[in-house]
């Protein structure tokens, strides 16, 4: 005993519909699968983090306000990318240490 109709009408829009159905999920994989495809290619495309970033004011002449490790999630939007040699000569003209990521500490500037 099956559980399809016996007649070929229904048996046939049933099979349309089923078809209809299988178009859609291939075409919901195919988008899944460019979607994944972009990301891969973003992350591979995106700039390594930096080592240490300085953190930038608001306005002209956006005076440097913060000195953070690269990738610390307290840094700010405005930010810039500074050298090792950058980070301890701004540490030490008195720009701030960020508390959250310690750049004095992991540059070994101890005051």
């Amino acid at each position: 005993m099956s559980d399809l109709p016996p007649d070929l009408p229904r048996l046939r829009t049933l099979r349309t519909w089923h078809a209809m159905w299988v178009e859609r999920i291939d075409a919901a994989i195919a988008a899944a699968e460019q979607r994944e495809r972009e990301k891969r290619q973003g992350e591979a495309r995106r700039p390594p983090t930096p080592d240490w970033v300085m953190e930038l004011g608001i306005g002209v002449g956006r005076r440097p306000i913060e000195v953070h490790v690269g990738g610390c999630y307290a840094a700010g939007k405005r930010q810039r990318p500074i050298s090792r040699e950058q980070s301890l000569a701004a540490l030490a003209d008195g720009i701030r240490s960020c508390i959250h990521c310690r750049p004095d500490t992991e540059l070994g500037v101890f005051g």
